[in-house]
């Protein structure tokens, strides 16, 4: 299947800008929403898959950067192109210090603009793919026993099986079963592979 190309929200009050946007989107094969105001945009329900948001500094009512730092509070990850006929150096430090993919002045460039747009949603697509797979390793230690997770604990030290059966007082065949069903139910291919697992999901003898 086709990988989606993703969607851009722009949010901007000028129509012109917005039709201007929505067109040249289209002709690069984007999806847009377009909305002239935050408040419209807050109203709206966002796109479920890879997207990123061309906004504009200075808006009726709640600004660019005011927006900005309510989708970081509230732990929207969406990445920001901001657009402004109207910026200052101190603008455009606070729109990069707050995570913006870029901080573009109008008139601009198409093409700076596509750039900067593509990098958003490769950002955005990156970000997705990453939490998928952090979830699905997630599911995946949930499902061990709390048996599992302390050998599993214990194997990714480098402990050996029969250390390991004296550490917790059990006989090494059990200690072999539990740490062949550990690498089973993670999908773990080595213990390399089990190690690198572990150290994503912050596993610890304390913890399992």
């Amino acid at each position: 299947m086709a990988e989606a190309p993703g969607i851009v929200i722009v949010i901007d009050d000028d129509p012109g800008v917005r039709e201007a946007l929505g067109s040249l989107l289209r002709s690069v094969g984007l999806q847009s929403i377009l909305h002239g105001s935050v408040a419209e945009f807050l109203k709206a329900r966002r796109p479920d898959g890879v997207a990123c948001l061309v906004l504009d500094v200075r808006l009726p009512g709640q600004g660019g950067l005011d927006l900005q730092r309510e989708l970081s509070k509230a732990g929207v990850r969406l990445p920001i192109i901001f657009i402004t006929g109207h910026g200052d150096i101190p603008m455009s430090v606070q729109a990069m210090k707050g995570g913006a993919i870029d901080f573009i002045t109008k008139p601009f460039r198409d093409q700076d603009l596509l750039d900067a747009i593509q990098l958003g949603l490769e950002q955005d697509r990156a970000r997705r793919e990453n939490e998928g797979a952090m979830a699905l390793l997630r599911a995946r230690f949930d499902s061990l026993t709390q048996r599992e997770r302390e050998v599993m604990a214990l194997v990714v030290t480098g402990r050996l099986n029969k250390q390991i059966a004296a550490d917790i007082g059990l006989s090494e065949i059990t200690v072999k079963v539990h740490r062949g069903n550990v690498m089973r139910k993670m999908a773990a291919r080595s213990l390399a592979d089990l190690v690198l697992m572990a150290e994503k999901l912050k596993v610890s003898r304390e913890e399992a």
